[in-house]
């Protein structure tokens, strides 16, 4: 292989991403260009709008699908909490107790306060329809009580024939307007709203605590290291329930679009899980490279950057680094355990990659186009595929050159990325607003 990293004497760097293929040049002089989007002058917050800015907040709690399972925080001295239903389940991180509640009904949804909630997306890739039409995929038991129970109180009857007919009005399909609403509709249309395989994990903040404009989203790198862990702890476990719950389910796509040029369609923080019944262009490239090069993420990963001045941060069990060949500036995050399923790794090991990619979301700053990827080993594969994220700056946009060379002009090279990002997590570090586990190169 070719040199994937070169910069020529006129200060172009090339690069090639050694797994993916995917080439990319930076142009020397565009490093310096402010990175955040511009912004409109500020709306000042209403008090009346307190968490109601838009349907991801908790304040519209109907607007979205009955929810799978949430989140809450608990004191951790003197033993009280918030509420707890019959089959959650418990985690701690520093500092607090989280709970983990499963099964609510329309009318439990304000009786604590949800930190994350999980629920099925509202107007999903795959439909349930395409799994069950396609695969013969079923609910699982636990989605067919927890409908049932749902359905059987007058708020959740209204809140899940609500939400059918807003799918029946957006795909143009009649009867959305019928009254009484017809029964097969609501039969089929409420399936789907309990047992998708496109889900979505939500986190309570709209803004920042405090916010006095609309020019303070809360994102990632606004929670705290904790509440970050527990953001990941929850979704690995969202990702395993998927594969559990379908068996049909080759690959569970994770990522986090954050603000509108980055795709989001709310500015609220939020990741998507989508099944899929296919492995992906990308795993099933990974999984060819790795039967001849066993190591090929450790060589091209920890190693290569290593090697060539790219580490950013470390933990005990996982390094950050500036991505080569991507279509965008990234910053990648990856764990050091080769052959865990994500499911399958210790707390210290989600604490230690929580971190760092907490504190690249930090360093790279909430007004900052990002998409956020997961990558994992499935577990149809027994390979040596490390969970890794990648967080890419989105400050670019791919036009005609691109799409008919397919050789990407990215504005920052590794580099700079690497060093804007120590720079930052310097500052940050000695302000606290980071885990203590991590390192800083």
């Amino acid at each position: 292989m070719i040199d994937p990293l070169v910069r020529l004497p006129d200060g172009t760097v090339k690069q090639v991403n050694p797994i993916s293929g995917t080439k990319v040049w930076t142009l020397p002089g565009r490093g310096a260009r402010p990175l955040g989007v511009v912004r409109p002058t500020p709306v000042p917050l209403h008090p009346a709008d307190h968490d109601r800015h838009c349907a991801f907040c908790w304040g519209r709690m109907l607007e979205t699908p009955p929810e799978i399972a949430r989140v809450v925080r608990e004191c951790s001295v003197g033993g009280d909490t918030e509420g707890s239903t019959e089959g959650s389940t418990e985690g701690s991180t520093e500092g607090s107790r989280w709970r983990e509640l499963r099964g609510l009904l329309a009318e439990q949804l304000g009786e604590t306060t949800a930190e994350f909630r999980l629920f099925p997306n509202l107007f999903e890739i795959l439909s349930y329809d395409y799994w069950h039409l396609a695969h013969g995929f079923d609910p699982t038991p636990e989605s067919q009580a927890h409908r049932a129970a749902y359905l059987a109180t007058p708020l959740g009857r209204d809140h899940v024939t609500a939400l059918a007919r807003v799918r029946m009005r957006t795909r143009g399909a009649t009867g959305a307007h019928a009254e009484p609403f017809d029964e097969e509709d609501f039969e089929r249309e409420s399936v789907a709203l309990f047992a998708g395989n496109h889900q979505v994990v939500v986190a309570r903040r709209h803004f920042v605590d405090g916010a006095v404009d609309d020019s303070q989203n809360a994102g990632s790198g606004s929670l705290t290291p904790e509440e970050h862990c527990e953001y990941t702890r929850f979704t690995i476990g969202a990702i395993r329930d998927l594969y559990r719950g379908n068996p049909h389910a080759r690959y569970v796509s994770a990522f986090q679009n954050w603000l509108r040029p980055a795709g989001a369609s709310f500015e609220h923080l939020h990741k998507q899980l989508v099944a899929i019944d296919e492995l992906g262009t990308d795993v099933e490239r990974e999984a060819a490279r790795l039967q001849q090069e066993p190591e090929l993420f450790t060589r091209w990963g920890a190693d290569f950057a290593e090697a060539r001045g790219l580490v950013v941060a470390r933990t005990p069990t996982a390094v950050a680094f500036a991505g080569i060949g991507h279509q965008y500036p990234t910053l990648a995050v990856h764990t050091s355990n080769m052959t865990a399923l994500p499911w399958e790794l210790s707390d210290d090991e989600v604490r230690d990659f929580s971190d760092l990619l907490h504190a690249c979301h930090a360093a790279t700053g909430s007004d900052v186009p990002t998409n956020e990827e997961w990558h994992h080993g499935p577990p149809s594969l027994e390979l040596p595929i490390p969970l890794r994220a990648l967080l890419k700056w989105r400050v670019s946009t791919p036009a005609g050159f691109e799409g008919g060379t397919k050789i990407y002009v990215n504005t920052i090279d590794p580099w700079t990325v690497r060093d804007r990002t120590v720079a930052r997590l310097r500052a940050l570090a000695a302000e606290g607003r980071v885990s203590a586990r991590v390192t800083v190169a």
